[in-house]
């Protein structure tokens, strides 16, 4: 049966529709439209209590009875557990995912975001700090990864869900302001990543009106 995946054209909505074709799950898209507000619909609020997207209904959840799940990481290790696809079932390389992934969740994303938003303020004042502090940082995390990816071909060994995680918001590496020559073992990665036909399939999948 098909997933239906709420989402807009941003790194996290991009993650799940490069996993879910990677994955290859049949698929829809029901796009939220976030610079119209459409997060805040209470129809949407009822399978994502964040607001936030993105979000999926699998109508073959668990049991054969539907499931809505929200959160892009939470998504991700649903998908990967129902396909038994792109997630380890040794504990050591599991964790090595799991890891991986929370980076992402917890510091890449975040730290990434912020300069989204400070990027597009058209106050030079209200920028200047901002963008300095994390766009530090942002560079700082890519050095994690840059160094990781030095001995390693994905991030947690073999290719996995941190992997699809990761990839949508090195998509954004220009807004981050961040030149991939500087961190040649990420750009080695995000190549060889964008280069496989489902990651292109993906990326292909229109995500906004």
């Amino acid at each position: 049966m098909t997933i239906q995946l709420f989402a807009f054209d941003t790194p996290n909505g991009r993650k799940i529709s490069v996993a879910l074709a990677e994955m290859d799950l049949p698929f829809e898209v029901q796009v939220v439209d976030i610079t119209a507000g459409q997060q805040m619909a209470p129809e949407f609020l009822s399978i994502s209590p964040n607001n936030k997207i993105p979000a999926i209904i699998d109508p073959d959840g668990p049991d054969g009875q539907p499931i809505s799940v929200f959160e892009s990481g939470a998504i991700l290790i649903y998908l990967a557990e129902k396909s038994g696809k792109f997630i380890p079932k040794d504990v050591r390389g599991r964790t090595a995912v799991m890891e991986w992934l929370m980076f992402q969740m917890s510091s890449f994303g975040p730290m990434a975001g912020q300069v989204h938003h400070f990027i597009a303020l058209t106050s030079e004042e209200d920028r200047r700090y901002g963008l300095a502090r994390f766009m530090a940082e942002t560079r700082r995390l890519y050095g994690v990864m840059n160094r990781r990816l030095a001995d390693h071909t994905y991030i947690a060994g073999e290719l996995s869900i941190a992997d699809f995680a990761l990839l949508g918001w090195v998509w954004r590496h220009p807004r981050h302001q961040v030149d991939l020559n500087d961190f040649l073992h990420v750009q080695r990665w995000y190549q060889a990543l964008m280069a496989r036909p489902a990651v292109a399939r993906g990326f292909a999948v229109a995500l906004r009106h």
